[in-house]
């Protein structure tokens, strides 16, 4: 089968390996959908924490069944998508509820080899059933379960004034979920185009363009003079993060769903006074990824609004490099196999 290998940072490369086999415990999938996220593109700049080369990418991924072993109530043929944090099952993490964020964990694409190939093997417990969406959706799945994640670890709560800084993909999801959860939300980029999307596509309240005004007081006249109760970077970036500090208000929380590879240095004294609530929101868990697929089959999530660019899988190579250029307004990219 033919499979893309990022061999070192800025180096893609098309290659065979045969097609896995099915083993105890495991599923085999035949890719027909892979979403192109921050960790990918990360990975191919180098700049990926976590991660080591050479690598298959892909961990946003939709398909077809082909034959499963102890995945009762799953079909052969029937369309799939999965959970591609692979965890241990006996950590503390994982006795407490969280495999998310298991001591042993190996995400599919990033610590592993990934679904950037015609087949994928995947544990059967990570296995989703389709439940009537596209492919297209399914490959959604994944990312959006991030924002929703990082929702529910903030705890939004309805007339909250939540900013969401980074209008990237994933802080898309956050803003969406956000929105479900009943918050009024605040959009923050340096983006333009990407705050124009927030608003047009995903009627985004509230837009703040970071890119050279004043961030907080465009806070401060949003809120009444409060500042937002909860913000969640998504960003990546150091410096979002850190001046996320001085948008939080007095009893908030901030949760980083954002990774970047440095230390954070903040004012304790500022941080302090608040009362405030840091928290790191890594991956997603199961009621996640069901709470995401309800609001795409209720109708609250259109996935259809992320897709901006399609490209067949033999294309993939030359177009990667295409997509780290903000100037080509990407969203979300979706490969076709």
């Amino acid at each position: 089968m033919k499979i893309l290998t990022c061999t070192t940072p800025g180096t893609l490369a098309y290659g065979e390996a045969s097609q896995p086999e099915l083993t105890e415990g495991h599923a085999i999938i035949r890719i027909r959908r892979i979403g192109i996220c921050g960790t990918d593109l990360h990975a191919f700049e180098g700049t990926q924490p976590f991660f080591s080369y050479p690598r298959v990418l892909g961990h946003e991924l939709s398909g077809e069944l082909v034959e499963a072993d102890g995945a009762p109530g799953f079909a052969a043929g029937e369309a799939v998508t999965f959970i591609p944090y692979y965890h241990c099952g006996h950590c503390i993490a994982c006795r407490s509820g969280k495999p998310n964020c298991c001591v042993s964990m190996a995400v599919c694409g990033v610590h592993v080899d990934g679904g950037m190939a015609e087949y994928l093997r995947v544990p059967s417990g990570a296995l989703l059933h389709g439940q009537g969406l596209s492919f297209d959706a399914l490959a959604l799945v994944e990312p959006l379960a991030i924002g929703a994640h990082g929702v529910r670890r903030a705890d939004v709560r309805p007339g909250e004034f939540v900013a969401v800084i980074g209008a990237g993909p994933i802080g898309l999801g956050v803003m969406e979920f956000a929105r479900i959860a009943g918050a009024e939300v605040i959009a923050v980029d340096i983006n333009r185009q990407r705050l124009d999307f927030c608003r047009e596509k995903l009627g985004v309240q509230h837009i703040v363009d970071a890119s050279g005004g004043d961030v907080e007081a465009a806070l401060q006249a949003i809120t009444h003079g409060d500042y937002p109760t909860v913000a969640i970077d998504a960003t990546g970036s150091q410096r979002a993060i850190l001046d996320g500090f001085k948008y939080l208000a007095h009893g908030g929380r901030y949760v980083l769903v954002g990774l970047q590879r440095g230390e954070i240095a903040f004012s304790h004294p500022e941080f302090h006074k608040r009362e405030a609530t840091l928290m790191s929101s890594r991956n997603a868990t199961r009621e996640d990824f069901a709470h995401v697929v309800d609001a795409m089959q209720s109708g609250q999530v259109d996935p259809t609004n992320y897709i901006t660019h399609r490209v067949h899988f033999d294309a993939v190579q030359s177009e990667f490099p295409r997509w780290l250029d903000p100037k080509n307004g990407v969203v979300k990219v979706m490969i076709s196999l």
